[in-house]
């Protein structure tokens, strides 16, 4: 096996559910270290963070992962066990195999190899690597760039090892992605008997009509680089129990994945306005998961095009697809962000799992970047 493909492994049999890191980046700063990356600790609450940095100047290629993993599910239901990797007709199966253990991996070998050649490279090199992406990401990178920004540490360009890609290694690119804000609704009525009616408020009647309009409103039409802003009810909670009881209040959670082209503050005044015009009596609460970002600057774009040209013989499709990403916490620094790693479509599933070959490949790939950039 190779060094990459090894290193994947030793990752995937530590069972990181988030926020735990299991000694993961033990083993990562055990193979920089002696190529003279330094070692930082971050580590707030139960989250670890690291930052593998070699050297001090200017510009500053940072590379961002996660460690933790999103829990196994039944493990009955895996084909091997989740946290013994395991190679089947050419794929590794195993919790974090996509998402993002070979990722994490791949960008370790890369800045590995690449300083065992260049040395004397241009700029300053990075890894920064987190246990809080899969959970609620409040003690992970978004502290951690505070606290590099509190020392004057500016990231030029950062490469997240997220998997980005659809249908073979390298055919999507990220440079931004949607924001997602979240609200929690609550509708106020009156409890009361089933048989007297006009002697209760049914909250779940009075919010229908504001429903219907919420879900039809076309909130945008998107733009070049996003589609457009979607509105999304995921949970709906009201009641007693009893089926002759109108209940006194109903409970709404919702969720925008929203564009460039809206603002939070905008969201939100559209919804209020919604809201009071159907005249409900409601409490509502906001949380910002993370805001958009884009990626306009060509430098680290062309630098990652080039180098699927130079390994993979192909250029990327420019995305801002999926959920969101810790890129979300970098981008608002001025740093270009852009996202490349294995295929995705086995990511938070049962039988997880990544190509063996693309491992490697995405190791060339992220090392071909480095070379663009720093030679």
């Amino acid at each position: 096996m190779s060094d990459t493909l090894d290193l994947t492994v030793e990752l995937i049999r530590r069972p990181s559910v988030t926020p735990d890191d299991a000694g993961c980046m033990d083993l990562i700063a055990d193979k920089l270290e002696p190529f003279g990356f330094k070692t930082e600790w971050f580590n707030f609450a139960d989250t670890k963070n690291i930052w593998l940095r070699r050297g001090e100047s200017a510009p500053l290629l940072v590379f961002l992962g996660h460690t933790d993993v999103v829990p196994t599910g039944p493990s009955e239901d895996w084909n091997s066990p989740p946290f013994e990797p395991t190679i089947r007709d050419g794929q590794l199966y195993g919790r974090g195999a996509a998402d993002m253990k070979s990722g994490v991996a791949a960008m370790t070998m890369a800045l590995a190899r690449f300083v065992d050649r260049y040395p004397d490279h241009k700029g300053s090199l990075a890894l920064l690597l987190t246990s809080d992406e899969e959970g609620a990401a409040t003690n992970g990178v978004v502290k951690v760039i505070q606290a590099l920004q509190s020392r004057n540490e500016k990231i030029d360009w950062c490469l997240i090892g997220e998997p980005s890609s659809f249908d073979h290694l390298g055919d999507v690119v990220r440079i931004g992605r949607r924001g997602s804000l979240c609200g929690a609704l609550r509708i106020l009525g009156m409890q009361g008997h089933v048989a007297y009616p006009d002697k209760a408020e049914n909250p779940i009647h009075r919010f229908a009509p504001a429903l219907s309009e919420l879900t039809a409103e076309l909130w945008d039409q998107g733009n070049e680089y996003f589609p457009p802003t979607s509105f999304q009810i995921s949970n709906l909670q009201a009641g007693t129990g009893a089926e002759n009881v109108i209940p006194g209040r109903l409970e709404v959670l919702f969720n925008f994945r929203f564009s460039t082209a809206l603002t939070e503050d905008q969201i939100k005044q559209r919804v209020h306005a919604i809201l009071d015009k159907h005249e409900l009596r409601y409490e509502l609460s906001w949380r910002l998961s993370g805001a958009p970002f884009l990626t306009t600057r060509p430098e680290l774009i062309e630098a990652t095009q080039q180098a699927l040209e130079t390994v993979l013989k192909q250029r990327a499709k420019l995305d801002t697809g999926g959920g969101t990403s810790d890129g979300r916490f970098v981008a608002p620094t001025g740093a270009q962000v852009v996202e490349l790693g294995p295929i995705n479509g086995s990511i938070h599933k049962i039988n997880e799992h990544v190509r063996i070959e693309d491992i490697d490949k995405l190791s060339e790939v992220y090392e071909q970047v480095l070379v663009n950039l720093l030679t």
